[in-house]
């Protein structure tokens, strides 16, 4: 088991910024969830950890070790790859006990850990068979056995879960979650999906344009987003984003007027941000959005009521049983303190000591 820290970690080509003096601390058995949009820099930042990609700049430290000019074979890390990247025509068994041989792991201690392996996947009865003969689901649970097996300090795992399908992803994802616990590595997991983020993760780096815009648990990074990009990015649906001006401690757009907490303030170009779960209907004449339904659309387990005042889209999460006419008049209304105000030029959140 190890720490991992990233200090000041740079990648360059050229002109082209990568990956933009990130420093991170990653502690011993913690599970860090690298997130953002594609070409956010997660995969070039977890690639420079695995050895697979030079640093232009700073420092890499697993454990004790600064590993900046280690081998990748030498880094002691396992990868997991969206691709699975199994030999086909090898068994599963032969799949998951290569890594030994590679490393020169006695040969009497090859069965009994690509067995051990395989029943934490639960593989046990599919060791016969061939990657082609295996599920999207199956081949991912080799690829798990195979970085397992090796008792790595850390876990790297890129996309692991993209090639499957929605039900295979929440399986799976269980699996993952249930073997860092028991295992207790170290994980560096990347991905573009906030759900896996939020279910997996100790602590989230939310990443856009080589940088880390935030890091924290997933309850912090929901709740208390630090900007603009990270409100609108977590969340599904997506924080509602309303450009707008504060007159007087009144948030003023179209269809919009709403009061903010603490003493009375002018500020124009701001966003308001609020949050699908926190907006309820209000009764006739009231709210602090009034505009005409959008559109209705039922989940199940809740419906989305959705408004366009201004043109701006505006979400709110109500009760599965809401039965709304489109093009009616209703008005939503939110707790005060639940609102979220950005610069809408810098994207930075707004923080007033007096509120």
């Amino acid at each position: 088991m190890a720490r991992i820290r990233l200090c000041n970690l740079t990648k360059r080509w050229g002109q082209v910024v990568g990956v933009n003096n990130v420093s991170i601390d990653i502690a011993d058995r913690e599970f860090l969830v690298l997130l953002g949009p594609s070409g956010c820099g997660k995969t070039t930042t977890m690639r420079m950890v695995a050895g697979l990609e030079d640093p232009s700049a700073g420092e890499i430290w697993i454990g004790d070790r600064l590993v900046n000019d280690l081998e990748p074979r030498d880094r002691d890390v396992a990868m997991v790859f969206q691709s699975y990247g199994l030999y086909a025509h090898l068994t599963v068994y032969e799949n998951i006990r290569f890594p030994l041989k590679v490393r020169g792991v006695p040969a009497s201690e090859h069965d009994a850990r690509v067995r051990r392996a395989a029943r934490m996947v639960e593989l046990d009865g599919l060791l016969d068979r061939k990657p082609k003969q295996l599920s999207g689901g199956q081949r991912q649970r080799v690829a798990l056995a195979r970085a397992i097996v090796r008792e790595p300090t850390c876990f790297l795992m890129d996309e692991p879960l993209s090639n499957l399908d929605a039900r295979l992803r929440v399986s799976t994802r269980a699996e993952i979650k249930h073997l860092q616990r028991t295992l207790a590595v170290t994980t560096i997991y990347v991905t573009h999906d906030q759900v896996e983020a939020m279910t997996l993760a100790h602590r989230v780096a939310v990443m856009d344009r080589g940088a880390v815009r935030q890091l924290g648990t997933p309850t912090e990074i929901y709740d208390d987003p630090a900007d603009l990009f990270v409100a609108g990015f977590i969340g599904s649906p997506a924080m509602n984003l309303i450009p707008g001006d504060v007159v007087g401690g009144l948030f003023r757009a179209e269809g919009v007027t709403a009061r903010l907490p603490g003493a009375p303030f002018d500020r124009p170009g701001v966003v308001l941000g609020i949050r699908a779960e926190d907006l309820r209907l209000a009764p006739e004449g009231e709210g602090q959005i009034r505009h005409a339904v959008y559109s209705i659309e039922p989940l199940g387990d809740s419906t989305l009521v959705n408004l366009r005042p201004g043109g701006t889209l505006v979400t709110a999460r109500v009760a599965k049983d809401h039965v709304g006419t489109s093009g009616a008049i209703v008005g939503l209304a939110a707790d005060p303190a639940r609102l979220y105000l950005f610069d809408a030029r810098s994207g930075a959140r707004i923080r007033r000591p007096d509120a």
